[in-house]
């Protein structure tokens, strides 16, 4: 029987007490996440997709989980659900993880040729394709789906959206640059060769003004917020609503396109080969 059916009759069954071949079987699913062979949402026709199955089951190993050390005999503790250690990477994985308090948690996966600088986290579901670097103090978190080539830059989070199962987790597609301290939230689309200017906020609650097209972005109830491809997004404002907010001269704060990418952008954005 395919993993997806198994899994989804023991997602069926009331919670506990769960048996060595329930936890067995989501070993197996772990794994394959791990391995980039189940993806948490995925491309399909233009568009992408959201496997609610798969962050079901993300969900129920921390319903299946009990508390465990997690230390490796050092002086600093860690306690975590036995289910979700961390990811046990080897040289042969070709991922450089450079030394410093970086932390991958298993059932993500991360391609051949991604670099991870001290420290960063990339949480349980989440999907890091080739060739991406992973700066300083930066988080991928759960499900959230990172294309090829990414420079995610110091300080950058991207939210992940694991609950609900069937919401669309964050997405940035390839040869995105998400600059230093951005945040991109609530199951935006970043789509390619987008450029997030360093402090650029990204949630479904805020409207994105593009000065290029004359357009606004925002998400509704059945699309999420996207960011058109090669767009460059900067932090920017605008006039708050109300006689109150004109007479103190108040602005909201909301992301505007000012233009989109072209060869003087994408030779000022390049990622450094040497570090590499």
């Amino acid at each position: 029987m395919p993993l997806r059916e198994r899994l989804e009759a023991l997602l069926a069954r009331e919670a506990g007490p769960y048996t060595a071949a329930d936890r067995a079987l989501f070993e197996e699913f772990r794994l394959a996440l791990g391995r980039g062979q189940i993806r948490a949402a995925e491309p399909e026709g233009g568009g992408w997709r959201v496997n609610a199955w798969v962050k079901r089951g993300i969900l129920l190993g921390f319903r299946m989980g009990v508390l465990a050390d997690m230390s490796d005999g050092g002086i600093l503790r860690f306690f975590d659900k036995d289910t979700y250690p961390l990811k046990p990477l080897a040289l042969v994985d070709g991922v450089r993880v450079v030394p410093g308090g970086s932390s991958i948690r298993d059932g993500a996966y991360v391609a051949p040729g991604v670099v991870c600088m001290p420290p960063m986290y990339v949480n349980v579901g989440a999907y890091v394709d080739e060739g991406t670097m992973i700066d300083s103090h930066a988080l991928v978190g759960s499900c959230a789906q990172i294309g090829r080539r990414v420079h995610l830059s110091a300080a950058a989070q991207i939210g992940g959206v694991l609950e609900p199962a069937g919401a669309l987790p964050v997405i940035v597609e390839d040869e995105v640059l998400v600059g230093g301290g951005c945040g991109v939230y609530e199951g935006t689309i970043v789509r390619k060769g987008a450029v997030l200017a360093p402090g650029t906020v990204l949630t479904g609650a805020t409207p994105v003004y593009d000065l290029v097209r004359g357009e606004v972005y925002r998400r509704t109830e059945k699309e999420p917020l996207e960011i058109p491809e090669n767009a460059v997004v900067v932090p920017g404002a605008r006039a708050a609503a109300g006689a109150r907010a004109a007479e103190w001269g108040l602005s909201l704060y909301t992301p505007v396109i000012v233009k989109y990418r072209d060869a003087k952008t994408t030779a000022a954005t390049a990622l450094e080969e040497a570090l590499r």
